[in-house]
């Protein structure tokens, strides 16, 4: 359960959802990655319920990629307890540079800060306890992974306090890497230079360290993922549908699979592993569908068999079709016993012929 912070304390938000997310494509070419559906809900309303649960109530949102799209679904964020605003980037400036860029819209001394394509499980409560206690100029949430060769490490010393900000080195000294969210003093927000790209991680940080500036880490093991990959944003918004990953605003209990309103299931269906069915879905008799996030109008046919992939709006899976581990672009059509596996990709509108694509010499 998050600790609540006290109003008085006057902590904004500021989530960073200008990305256009083209390691997600095709189904980010419709959306931005954020407001994607994630069980059964966009990304960010899933952060957005953890925000306001924790007691913040201004949120600002920095926008580029698709801009009008958040504020056409949240608008001023009253349905969620929030008062949003909204700060549009012309040009990538990075995330140092986004976090200057919505500076003129802050209004307290504290200010909690998000990657946008992050899904955590940790206590923001205990997050900002640990900057008030540190007296941190900034604070950084820390997770833990086991094979830290892929990220850069942020070691810290017996106290907590942060020593380095290290590359990707095939001998981390340490296991614990940047989680994408972070507490700033207000003085830190304004001391970036503003109107170009700054990069929190190689320039903003190393030069607070430098300067004698006061950085915390909060280790945290709880749920974390990045989901910037297809398999990691289809595993997110399963874990979500299964409670492993926490969320106020899962639109149903959580369990095996979560069915949204207006779609329509066959008793002789199979939904497992988390799976998320959209508003509008048609799931045939005999379909298997596991592990995988159908959007809004999407259909999948009699005997059909989807695993750990994810179904764009309005497409199709044919009769007898096998999808695994792939993506299926907005009205897409996967013929009548194709066969795509493996990370495939299909854009939007593509159109496979009945049995023109296998991965086997089974009749």
């Amino acid at each position: 359960m998050n600790r609540t912070v006290s109003v008085a304390k006057r902590v904004d938000a500021v989530v960073l959802v200008g990305g256009m997310g083209t390691r997600l494509r095709p189904l980010t070419l419709s959306a931005p990655k954020p407001m994607l559906p994630t069980a059964g809900v966009p990304f960010l309303q899933h952060l957005l319920a953890r925000i306001a649960a924790t007691g913040v109530t201004h949120v600002v949102l920095g926008t580029s990629y698709q801009a009008e799209v958040f504020e056409q679904y949240f608008g001023d964020g009253a349905s969620l307890g929030l008062e949003l605003e909204y700060v549009f980037e012309a040009e990538p400036l990075g995330t140092g540079g986004g976090i200057r860029n919505v500076a003129d819209r802050l209004r307290g001394d504290t200010v909690l800060i998000f990657n946008g394509d992050v899904l955590s499980g940790a206590d923001l409560g205990e997050l900002l306890a640990t900057h008030e206690r540190t007296d941190a100029d900034v604070t950084l949430y820390l997770t833990t992974v086991e094979d830290p060769r892929a990220f850069g490490c942020v070691p810290t010393d017996a106290d907590g306090m942060v020593t380095d900000f290290l590359e990707k080195d095939p001998n981390p000294v340490t296991n614990q890497i940047n989680a994408g969210a972070y507490v700033f003093k207000r003085w830190v927000v304004d001391s970036i230079p503003a109107g170009r790209p700054v990069s929190v991680e190689r320039e903003t940080f190393p030069g607070l360290l430098a300067s004698g500036a006061r950085v915390a880490g909060h280790v945290a093991t709880s749920y974390w993922r990045d989901l910037g990959q297809p398999a990691d944003f289809i595993s997110g918004s399963a874990d979500l549908v299964r409670g492993r990953a926490p969320s106020p605003a899962l639109p149903g209990p959580v369990g095996e699979f979560l069915v949204l309103p207006g779609a329509h299931v066959s008793p002789e269906a199979k939904l497992s592993g988390g799976s998320a069915v959209g508003a509008g879905c048609v799931v045939g008799a005999g379909a298997v569908v596991e592990g995988s996030v159908l959007f809004d109008g999407a259909v999948v046919e009699a005997g059909a068999v989807v695993r750990r992939s994810a179904i764009g709006f309005g497409a199709r899976v044919g009769t007898g079709a096998l999808v695994e581990d792939s993506v299926v672009g907005d009205r897409a059509v996967v013929g009548v016993d194709v066969q795509l596996r493996c990370g495939a990709r299909l854009w939007p509108d593509a159109v496979l012929a009945d049995g023109s694509l296998r991965f086997s010499s089974d009749a």
